[in-house]
């Protein structure tokens, strides 16, 4: 036991320079994701990273952990804009917000740098890029889950984009991490490896964008975007502001098939106040709007969607399941109130969300089945899957926590993928933007840009067939991860490990 903590020193001495260098080159990998979207600047970096992790013996954890706080500091930046709502209250909390999620996603990394060191001693960074899409693909379930900024989104917007359709997001980062071990082996051989694959990427990827389109659906759908700030958005002086600034855009111009509003648009409880489905149903001329609410039954309460018809008639009605850790509920909340009566954290008793009851699709007659996700669920690939395959998919979210800078782009950035992955188009509606109309292959037909009010008429895109990934989900994935693992293992051990 007097050994342990003599080796940890020495590896924080021998690994400091290494660990340094690694946080510079995460953070330069992190220009890879939305809004810059620099892949050509991230590939090389996390060569860098899998280069510095591989040479390391003791020190390949911490190395490894440096480079995802840098990685993670950059990238999830906007994590700090929510605590700056309201800053006289929260802003004190904002360092410590991204500090502490920054160095948590980093253990991830971390725990990838240690099990390529031990589990693949004679090719480390093959190994590291194995270990690393296993940890990050946990990152998408652990503690239910975080699979924001992963490696494989650099792609996002480019021609390998498309191979998520074969293989999801988590694949993409393995497609990612491959090439930059190849690239950090510096020699000619790898680097020929490393341009093949990716020609062989980008190769399908144009491929499959060439391809003819589906027909559109039949019917005009109006996205609105309010524009509702969010220090302003709950102010009961500003509430009906709001409201009305909805009927006024949802009724201006041709009627549509249906109207959409974004998450928690209606500042009302409709049970409490039926004259207000009432007037959403006369703006919406006839025609269906679907909008978001809160939902209330006793002292539970629900994030939700609802499809409030002709005559002010209020269903189907879909509950947002993946619900935010700490924003929308505080973890083992109910568990607390069941085993030791604190009702502070209880949903039930009306502190957060309660979680519906998972994935939906809804029956939207002539303009087919819509499966909604709100908000945070558009980040999870597992969520899109369901027992009847959707027409469409559509996210009503409010962005307006995430600032201007970063985040609102980087959740759009994930929702063209998810229609990437399922081979359906995507309707997004969000209170201050970005609103989008988004094809079945991932491509930006329409939008609204971030801070604009307005109302947006389009038609439904059509859908492709089911996509190898929305049919096997990860399962070809992690046949491909334990393959390549044990053909690694077969690798003779090197004699300096």
């Amino acid at each position: 036991m007097t050994a342990f903590p003599a080796r940890l020193l020495a590896a924080l001495r021998t690994g400091r320079p290494a660990a340094l260098a690694g946080a510079v080159a995460g953070a330069v990998a992190a220009t890879g994701q939305a809004p810059l979207g620099w892949w050509w600047a991230a590939l090389p970096a996390l060569a860098a990273v899998v280069a510095l992790v591989a040479r390391q013996d003791r020190g390949a954890g911490l190395v490894a952990w440096a480079a995802g706080a840098g990685y993670f500091a950059a990238a999830l930046n906007w994590i700090t804009d929510p605590f700056l709502v309201e800053p006289e209250t929260y802003g004190w909390m904002a360092p410590f917000a991204l500090v502490l999620l920054a160095g948590g996603l980093a253990l991830f990394w971390a725990a990838a740098g240690v099990v390529s060191r031990h589990l693949f001693p004679a090719r480390r960074a093959l190994g590291f890029a194995l270990a690393l899409t296993a940890t990050e693909l946990a990152r998408g379930y652990v503690l239910t889950g975080f699979p924001w900024a992963l490696p494989g989104h650099i792609w996002i917007g480019t021609p390998p984009a498309q191979l998520a359709a074969l293989i999801g997001a988590n694949g993409l980062t393995l497609f990612t991490l491959l090439l930059a071990a190849l690239l950090s082996a510096r020699r000619l051989a790898p680097a020929l490896a490393g341009a093949a694959l990716l020609a062989l990427g980008t190769g399908f990827g144009l491929w499959r964008l060439a391809l003819p389109e589906p027909p559109p659906r039949d019917g005009m759908v109006r996205l609105v975007q309010p524009n509702a700030e969010q220090s302003l958005k709950w102010d009961p002086a500003q509430a009906d502001i709001f409201f009305r600034r909805l009927l006024d855009l949802t009724r201006s111009g041709p009627a549509p098939a249906l109207t959409v509003w974004p998450e928690t648009a209606v500042p009302y409880l409709l049970d409490d106040n039926p004259s207000v489905a009432l007037a959403i149903a006369a703006a919406g001329r006839g025609a269906p709007v679907a909008t978001g609410i809160q939902r209330v039954e006793g002292w539970r309460f629900w994030n939700s969607l609802a499809i409030i018809g002709a005559g002010g008639g209020v269903g189907p009605v879909y509950d947002k399941h993946h619900l935010v850790p700490f924003g929308e509920y505080i973890p083992l909340g109910d568990l607390a109130l069941r085993w030791f009566g604190l009702r502070a954290f209880a949903a039930q008793q009306g502190n957060g969300y309660s979680a519906g009851p998972g994935p939906a699709v809804l029956d939207l007659g002539p303009l087919g089945q819509v499966l909604p996700l709100i908000c945070y669920e558009a980040v999870f690939p597992q969520d899109l899957r369901t027992a009847t395959r959707a027409d469409w998919i559509l996210q009503i979210t409010n962005d307006a926590w995430f600032g201007t800078l970063t985040g609102p782009y980087q959740h759009l950035a994930q929702a063209e993928l998810r229609a990437v992955e399922q081979g359906l188009p995507l309707l997004r509606v969000a209170n201050t933007g970005i609103t989008a109309v988004i094809d079945a292959r991932g491509r930006m037909l329409q939008s609204l840009p971030l801070g604009a009010q307005g109302s947006l008429d389009a038609a439904i895109p059509g859908a492709l067939p089911a996509t190898p990934y929305s049919r096997w989900g990860e399962t070809p994935l992690l046949v491909l991860l334990a393959g390549l693992g044990a053909a690694l293992r077969l690798v003779p051990r090197r004699k300096s490990a």
